[in-house]
This record gives structure tokens, sequence and C-alpha cells, in this order.
């Protein structure tokens, strides 16, 4: 079977859908060599340096059953040609004959082979407010439409598999379930392997950590009013990751409470520190408002670090019971889960990685090989 998946954003995103793209086919090729994955992706503009582009080479070099097929054209102009302009270009026109096409990022380039599509979250929905104006129109034309056309539907959570019954009357057995999973690599470290990471980065000694994109959906604000609440002078709070949109609130506040001593932005954090990053935390702090999974989550729970999370959407699914949950409109229960974080470290220590264990990239791709051959065979219910 040719499966065709679009690789665009693994190949430039290095959080988000770019990691959940890259983990998933490096875990499904391996299991699968019978089936023959063309990994297509917008390439005009892509250094020949980018290190996801090294990655891929790498998996095309380790696995004869994966090809990879440069597309000339930008990201933005492969959107605008195939969403925007919808022109009726084949994704088969660039990269060959195709059985299944396999969309990881929300929408669907035109194909005469069957689809799965991924659906990650419903924000541009759910929380239109915390999503960009454009992107939010956007998403709101071009991802019902996509659901209409698709054979299969993957989801990273129930709570996601529910937002689309609610919201877009998808459901059904093409709804298909699919976790995302945790990586080896991130797990309790010695001390050892920490210093050097903590020394290249200029990391504090003690600080409270948030991995993710700054936007409204994390909740940074009331994250930033919850830290100046609490009576640890030696503490910092440590924000990794890169500027997105609508983050300008969380500078302000950070001078507006005087806090610019106690609270560093670190920007983007290359995925191989992320493991010795979040073991130097004394707590890793994730109050989103809005999540299709939270794999920020995940990570920190398999590294055995304290977790503070909000009691809400896939949240619930990611923590179980291995972190503090709390209502992540109200700063005062964030800043009281952070202080029960830093006190109850050898609890929540112990009890994050049996629950991460419970999510597997390996896992997650025999799901995903159980899709295709549903797929192929015909055994699915298209509704």
């Amino acid at each position: 079977m040719r499966i065709g998946v679009d690789y665009t954003a693994a190949v430039w995103q290095g959080a988000g859908i770019g990691r959940y793209t890259r983990e998933l086919m490096r875990a499904t090729v391996g299991h699968a060599p019978e089936l023959s994955f063309r990994l297509f992706y917008a390439a005009r503009g892509l250094p020949a340096s980018a290190p996801y582009h090294a990655e891929l080479q790498a998996l095309c070099a380790t696995h004869r059953n994966v090809t990879a097929h440069p597309i000339p054209l930008s990201p933005r102009l492969l959107t605008i040609l195939w969403q925007r302009l919808r022109l009726p270009l084949p994704a088969e026109a660039l990269v060959g004959p195709l059985d299944l096409l396999h969309a990881p990022d929300f929408v669907l380039p035109p194909t005469r082979a069957r689809t799965l599509l991924t659906i990650h979250d419903l924000t541009f929905l759910v929380r239109p407010e915390c999503a960009e104006a454009g992107l939010r129109r956007y998403l709101s034309r071009a991802v019902p439409r996509a659901l209409r056309r698709a054979d299969m539907v993957l989801v990273d959570s129930q709570a996601t598999a529910d937002d689309l019954a609610r919201l877009l009357g998808v459901t059904g057995p093409r709804v298909r379930l699919l976790y995302p999973g945790v990586d080896a690599r991130f797990r309790p470290l010695p001390a050892a392997e920490l210093a050097p990471v903590q020394a290249r980065l200029g990391l504090p000694a003690a600080f409270v950590l948030f991995v993710g994109t700054l936007e409204p959906r994390k909740n940074l604000p009331r994250l930033v009013q919850a830290f100046a609440r609490l009576a640890h002078p030696g503490l910092t709070l440590l924000i990794a990751g890169r500027r997105g949109w609508l983050y300008e609130e969380t500078f302000a506040l950070v001078e507006q409470l005087a806090l610019q001593d106690r609270v560093r932005f670190l920007d983007f954090v290359a995925d191989q520190d992320l493991p010795a990053l979040y073991n130097l935390a004394q707590a890793f702090v994730y109050p989103s408002l809005y999540e299709g999974f939270g794999l920020p989550v995940l990570e920190a729970l398999a590294c055995g670090v304290p977790v503070v999370t909000a009691a809400s959407s896939s949240l619930l699914e990611v923590a179980g019971t291995a972190a503090i949950l709390v209502d992540p409109y109200d700063v005062g229960a964030i800043a009281d889960g952070i202080a029960r974080a830093l006190a109850e470290q050898e609890q929540l220590r112990a009890a994050g990685p049996p629950q991460a264990r419970r999510f597997s990239w390996d896992t997650s791709a025999r799901t995903l090989i159980d899709c295709y051959q549903a797929l192929r065979t015909g055994r699915y219910a298209r509704g």
C-alpha cells in the first residue's frame, strides 16, 4: 500500500504538530515495512541545514520503505493553492500514485486516494478569542470542508472527539482515537547529565517551568499573576517557547508586577535539551485553557517533575491522578497548586512516570497501522 503523508509541519515546526508528526512517523515506519511511505512537504525556502530536514533524510536512509518528496513551493503558497484557491491539482501529480493520503495537520490536499485526517483540537471554535483572527477564519472554512471529504478522522483525545460531535456533528466509527506518546528520552535523569545543560542555557538554580508557544490559550497572564503570589523569593518562573500571537499582555504584566528579575523568557528550546530542562525544574505548570492533548504535560510527567495543570479538556485524560489539577481561571487556585507541588515533591515525582507509561508512540503506531489497514480493506464506516 502506497501512503502519502503531508510532512510539511514536520520539516518546518519544532514543536506542536511538527513534533507529533515526526514522532508518529518515526515509530510507524519501522512497524510496517510492507507499507510504502511517501513523505511530501513544501520545500521552498527550507535551508538544506534545517534540523528536521536532516532528520527526514536520516529516516529515509534507515528505512527502505520511506521516501521524501519535496514540493518546490513554500508552505504559504501551497496552502493558498490547495486550500484557499482550491486548485484541483491532486497530490498524486506531485508525489506519484497513492492508495491512501494521511493529512496530520487539520486539512486535506486534493487527492484521488482514500483519506485519513487528523484533528488535534477545535480551538478556533471552542476558544475563538484565543485564535489569531486570520487563522480562525481560515480554519472555520477549511476544517469542516476537510471533514466532509475525510474517509477516517483521527483525534488526539476523547475530549476532541466530544468536541467534534458537539460542534460539527462528526461522530461514529470513522472517528478514531489515537493518543500521542512520549519518547523514551523523557525520563528521570542523573545529575551528571543535567549540569551541562543548566550551564549552557544559563538556567537559574531553582525554577518553576512552563513549555509551550506564547499565545492566549496557554493562560500565561494568570500564571504570571499566580507566581507573583508565591512566597518563594529564590524561585524563578521560566517560560520556554517561541512567541506566537497576542502575547504582549504577558510581557506587560511582568513589568507591571515588577517581576523582571523573577520571570525569565527562554524562547524555543531544542528537542535534545527538553528532557534535562524538565528534570531541572522544581515544578512544571501548564494552566492551559484548552488542549487537544497537551504533550508537554505528558513529557513532564515522564521526567518525574511535579506537574500542575488545568482541570479541563484533554488534560484530565493526560494527567490522570498524577498531577495537581486546578481551575485555570482562578489565579489563587493556580498559586495554591504551585505551592502544593513544591511541598509534595516526593509523591508527585513518584506518580508521574507510571502515568506517562500509559502513552507510548509504539502503541500510537500500531493504532495508526490498524487505521491504514481498515481504510485499505474498507473495514470502516464512512458515515
